[in-house]
């Protein structure tokens, strides 16, 4: 991914989450842009339900150590992303991470209509 700016797609969701939750709130999010990878913690990264979801979309998956998401300074604010993590957004920290130094948020975290996964968008060079 170096070599340029790319837009990475950030993920929170649930462990009961649906591919289908994901990709709402990727739509939600992002329709019409071009996502270069999608990211989320390190321990969710190999959710089944999130590898079949970047499968679907033929997209690389990145997962984020806690400690660069906590490092990660987020628009939005969720009283579940604190009480689990200790940051305001998932979606919002994993983005701005994977995307790189010197990241900027594109889209704030939307949430899918299920309220089962939350999307942010992050463009950087991602190198």
């Amino acid at each position: 991914m170096a070599g340029g700016a790319v837009i990475v797609a950030g993920f929170g969701f649930r462990a009961t989450a649906a591919v289908e939750s994901l990709e709402d709130a990727l739509m939600q999010a992002g329709a019409g842009r071009q996502i270069a990878c999608l990211a989320t913690a390190q321990d969710k990264a190999g959710a089944a339900v999130f590898r079949r979801f970047a499968s679907r979309f033929g997209l690389p998956v990145r997962g984020i150590d806690s400690a660069s998401l906590e490092a990660q300074e987020t628009q939005t604010q969720s009283q579940a992303s604190h009480d689990a993590r200790g940051i305001g957004s998932m979606a919002e920290a994993a983005a701005l991470a994977a995307a790189g130094p010197g990241a900027r948020l594109l889209v704030p975290r939307a949430i899918s209509a299920d309220g089962m996964a939350t999307c942010a968008l992050a463009e950087g060079d991602a190198s």
